[in-house]
């Protein structure tokens, strides 16, 4: 992956992470060198576009390197309608923003926040703000990309 031209190379990349939704888009952020990850917002659409203005802010407030968006594939692992919609999703946010944009296989990882946040809760009912749930899902997608990356010493000693 080459480095953005105006990032100084000792700096630590910072991503964002998405979970496409028709409703909502979870959004998280994350910090490539303690792999960190950290739910950040849900954004509501009111119309059937993302709310471009809303991810324009976030992008200029957390100047990010990389973006990653879910890819919703079936239990099978195959193509669904919602997969070319997160494709989409993912090729506007490369064109408007001029920003790599890396897809992740994200299935499972809705039901995996609400079991999550259900183990979170305090009466373990599981009943869950689905704002919350979309904030976690994108955690998890962010989390999934970082776990799939070589770490530093197997870079140093392939």
């Amino acid at each position: 992956m080459s480095r953005p031209e105006n990032r100084p190379l000792n700096r630590p990349r910072t991503l964002l992470g998405f979970d496409y939704g028709l409703r909502r888009i979870g959004v998280a952020v994350g910090q490539e060198v303690t792999h960190s990850v950290t739910p950040l917002t849900t954004l509501s659409r009111k119309t059937d576009k993302p709310d471009w203005d809303a991810i324009t802010r976030l992008i200029g407030e957390w100047q990010p390197d990389l973006l990653i968006v879910g890819l919703p594939l079936t239990l099978e692992g195959e193509e669904q309608e919602m997969t070319q919609r997160a494709r989409r999703f993912g090729n506007q946010l490369k064109g408007r923003y001029n920003l790599p944009v890396e897809l992740v296989d994200e299935r499972l990882t809705s039901y995996e926040a609400e079991q999550l946040l259900a183990q979170r809760s305090h009466n373990g009912a599981g009943r869950n703000d689905p704002e919350d749930i979309d904030q976690v899902a994108a955690q998890l997608i962010l989390q999934s990309w970082f776990d799939r990356q070589p770490t530093e010493q197997h870079e140093r000693n392939p």
